[in-house]
This record gives structure tokens, C-alpha cells and sequence, in this order.
């Protein structure tokens, strides 16, 4: 006959040591706790970054975007006011052949045009059919402003000697809450426009 586990062996008995149910429970309870804190500092961590970069590219848009349209506004001989939304600059030796290109702002759903709520500029009049060339995307609030050489609101093309425009970035992720960038130029005086 075999011994049983707890036989007597060489007149001692032998002990086997385990961890009791609730010692278990307890261990596990723990370490769930933990592994909850590991996990959500994980998510938010990664969130964090996520909203940064977002952030980060929503700021270099906005800032290549004023960038861009301060270059023409300063070198612009001319302006056309198409509205709050558009406007046409004379920038000599720039766009071939009449040197106009308009800057404006596409009000639309993003679904319902490829320029939809963008800040963009195409060579040409407000009317050309040339490519859009965007420069700032997901913005909700747009509008161009012009002042005279007395900074008086300007009411006339030729009046006309400062621009400025103020919109409204947002960028957007699924899970994670919006990154807004508020724009807010400096006025650009049109430095080779004459003024009456």
C-alpha cells in the first residue's frame, strides 16, 4: 500500500503550506487596483500627447497660414472687397497673368465642398475657377476686417490700407475632447498701396 501525502515520514509530520482563499482574495483585489491605475495613467498619458500633437499641427497650420497671407497682403498694390469672407489683392510680379489672388473663406460642410470650413487662396478674381490652395482647416469662425490709414473701419477699396482677419481653428478627435486655437492677426498694412 502506498502512503497517503500526509504520512508520517521519519516520525514528523509533514506541513504543506498554501495561500487561503481569502489571502487570494485579497491579492487579487490588490492587484487589479494597480493594474487599474497602470492603465488609466497609460490612457491619459497617451491622450495627453494625442491632444499636444493635435494641438502642435493645428498651431503650425495657423501659423504658415497667416504666414502666407501676410506676404501677399504687405506686397499687394491693390485690394478688391469681395465681402468679410473674400478678399482680391493686386500682388505685382506674383501671379501671372493679372496678378490677383483672392484669399477667402469656404463656408460650407466639409462634405458638401473639398474647401468647406478652410481658410484658402487661389490665384485669380473671387470668380476664377483655378485651384483652391488651403491653408487652414476646421475653422468655425471667419472674418476679414479693413481699416484706413487712421484706423477707421475703411468703406471703400481705394480707402483701404490695413487687412486683418480673425478666425477660429478647432481641431477635433474621436475620443478625445476639442482643440480650439483662437487667431487673432495683426492688422497688415498694405505697404505698396496707395491710399486716398
Amino acid at each position: 500500500m502506498l502512503p497517503s501525502r500526509s504520512s508520517v515520514s521519519s516520525g514528523t509530520r509533514r506541513v504543506r503550506r498554501a495561500f487561503t482563499l481569502v489571502e487570494v482574495m485579497i491579492a487579487s483585489t490588490i492587484g487589479a487596483g494597480v493594474l487599474a491605475g497602470v492603465l488609466s495613467s497609460f490612457l491619459f498619458l497617451t491622450r495627453t500627447g494625442v491632444r499636444a500633437a493635435q494641438y502642435n499641427d493645428m498651431q503650425a497650420q495657423v501659423r504658415l497660414g497667416l504666414e502666407k497671407f501676410s506676404e501677399d497682403a504687405r506686397m499687394a498694390s491693390a485690394i478688391t472687397w469681395n465681402g468679410n469672407l473674400s478678399v482680391t489683392l493686386t500682388v505685382p510680379n506674383n501671379y501671372p497673368p493679372n496678378n490677383l489672388v483672392t484669399y477667402a473663406f469656404d463656408p460650407d460642410t466639409p462634405s458638401a465642398s473639398s474647401t468647406g470650413k478652410c481658410f484658402y487662396y487661389k490665384t485669380g478674381d473671387v470668380s476664377s475657377t483655378e485651384t483652391r490652395t488651403v491653408l487652414v482647416r476646421n475653422i468655425n469662425d471667419f472674418l476679414f476686417y479693413r481699416y484706413d490709414r487712421l484706423d477707421n473701419q475703411a468703406l471703400s477699396n481705394t480707402s483701404t490700407k490695413r487687412l486683418q482677419v480673425t478666425f477660429t481653428a478647432r481641431s477635433t478627435g474621436v475620443t478625445l475632447a476639442d482643440s480650439t486655437e483662437t487667431a487673432i492677426s495683426s492688422s497688415f498694412i498694405l505697404r505698396n498701396k496707395p491710399v486716398n
